[in-house]
């Protein structure tokens, strides 16, 4: 019990944000329930930024009843390629990539050729809320697929990478970038087998990396190495996620990311409970910075002041950026 308390006080100095703290802390005391449709729907995200002038991957049609399937050749037209996602769904699941056609039929990113018919059956399965937080009946979003930037090609595996800022009333405090693996089927998902590599907030220049919970400085399915990896138009990244708190209203968020060869940075979409493997990744807590953060805020309260994103994002890459501080 001593030992569990000597390692949990040590963890604490370092600044590690616990689940509880985190639930406790931020996601309860900045993010209000009646905003959690905004960022749990992917469709009323998207639409919430199109109207902003937030940049998005295209959204070709909805699709919200099985009368509704009848409309998914109009929807996808002549395109060879395009993404089906539930608009509710969670962890990369329920999600079809097709990459082109195939005759009558349809190819899959992973090279699975598929019918037209088996398309309508995921669109329902969608629908009946099988990958839907809470197994609600959901929707389906039809939307433009991303071709990563050709700077993610020595270091993912299939899929497309995204990046994760967490936000913090609009201070981008912390980054990570995460690279699809063999294991993860292609996703970029942590849980499932991806990559998470900590990004300089300053820079733009990837850390080390985390796969499985163990530090690696290699991708095991490219080899090459994932650290040291310099990140295009990450201003233009760093703008956007703090630009999305102004977007939702929520406090404290995730603010999925990617690159994309042709339209550059895009929102993909918000997450009002990120996870905190982006700790490891960097090497350093997510309590440290946000109540740097929170203090900051008190002081321009006390006197008034209102930051422009700009200006937060300015504050915290002086302050958390690898060049101006050893962590």
């Amino acid at each position: 019990m001593f030992g569990f308390w000597k390692t949990w006080k040590a963890l604490e100095a370092k600044g590690i944000m616990g689940i509880n703290r985190r639930n406790a802390d931020y996601v309860l005391k900045y993010n209000k329930r009646s905003l959690y449709p905004i960022v749990d729907d992917k469709i009323i995200t998207k639409e919430r930024a199109i109207k902003a002038g937030i940049q998005v991957p295209e959204m070709y049609g909805v699709i919200s009843t099985e009368k509704e399937i009848e409309k998914l050749d109009d929807i996808i037209g002549g395109r060879t390629d395009f993404v089906i996602k539930p608009a509710q769904g969670a962890g990369g699941d329920g999600i079809l990539v097709v990459a082109d056609r195939f005759e009558d039929r349809f190819r899959t990113v992973s090279g699975k050729i598929i019918s037209h018919e088996e398309i309508q059956h995921q669109i329902s399965s969608i629908l009946t809320g099988l990958y839907s937080l809470g197994g609600h009946r959901d929707r389906a979003l039809i939307e433009y697929r991303v071709t990563p930037d050709q700077i993610f090609k020595s270091i993912s595996y299939e899929g497309v990478p995204d990046i994760r800022i967490i936000v913090l009333m609009g201070y981008p405090v912390m980054a990570m970038l995460r690279l699809p693996t063999r294991q993860s089927g292609g996703k970029a998902n942590l849980h499932q087998g991806a990559i998470g590599v900590g990004v300089d907030l300053a820079t733009g220049l990837t850390l080390r990396g985390t796969w499985l919970n163990n530090i690696i400085s290699k991708h095991p399915d490219t080899t090459n190495a994932v650290d040291g990896v310099q990140l295009p138009n990450w201003d233009g990244f760093m703008k956007l996620a703090a630009g999305c708190y102004e977007l939702c209203g929520l406090g404290y968020i995730g603010v999925d990311m990617v690159l994309d060869q042709d339209k550059g940075p895009l929102i993909l979409e918000l997450n009002a409970r990120p996870g905190l493997n982006i700790q490891i990744a960097n090497n350093c807590g997510l309590t440290l910075r946000t109540h740097a953060v929170e203090a900051h805020l008190a002081e321009l309260a006390s006197k008034g002041i209102k930051e422009t994103p700009e200006e937060r994002v300015r504050f915290t890459q002086e302050l958390f950026g690898h060049l101006h501080q050893s962590e």
